[in-house]
């Protein structure tokens, strides 16, 4: 895996957290909560795209595409998070909350599994890889 450069890898890591302090603030009702959250995911899932793998196994690369796609479900978690806030959507209020609101957190715990299944893999995998050579 390519790795980050020192500034890269301080965006990677102030995307996450705040991330973290965007959805816990969005629990105390703070207006400011979704705008903390989208500039974390843009940081971190941009970071995160940014690191390849040149290599060719098929189970990391598998795996590379997966964790895509929960960048992909953060960076959704955060426009559901606006969405949230108040019905941008022009719906009616029983179909807004029904398919709209706090549907955030299903998206967000999704891509927190998977980024957390995908990390675990690769690096068992890139043991695995080192251990080959």
């Amino acid at each position: 895996m390519r790795q980050l450069n020192n500034w890269q890898n301080a965006i990677f890591l102030v995307g996450a957290l705040l991330m973290v302090v965007g959805a816990g603030a969005s629990l105390l009702q703070w207006s400011a909560a979704p705008y903390l959250f989208a500039l974390g995911a843009l940081g971190f899932a941009s970071m995160q795209m940014l690191q390849r793998y040149e290599g060719s196994n098929f189970v990391i690369r598998r795996l590379r595409r997966i964790m895509l796609l929960s960048d992909v479900l953060f960076l959704v978690s955060a426009v559901l998070m606006f969405a949230s806030q108040e019905n941008v959507f022009g719906l009616s209020h029983i179909t807004y909350l029904q398919y709209v609101y706090n549907k955030w957190v299903v998206t967000l715990l999704i891509a927190a599994i998977l980024q957390l299944y995908t990390t675990h893999r690769i690096g068992n995998e890139l043991e695995k890889e080192a251990k080959k050579l």
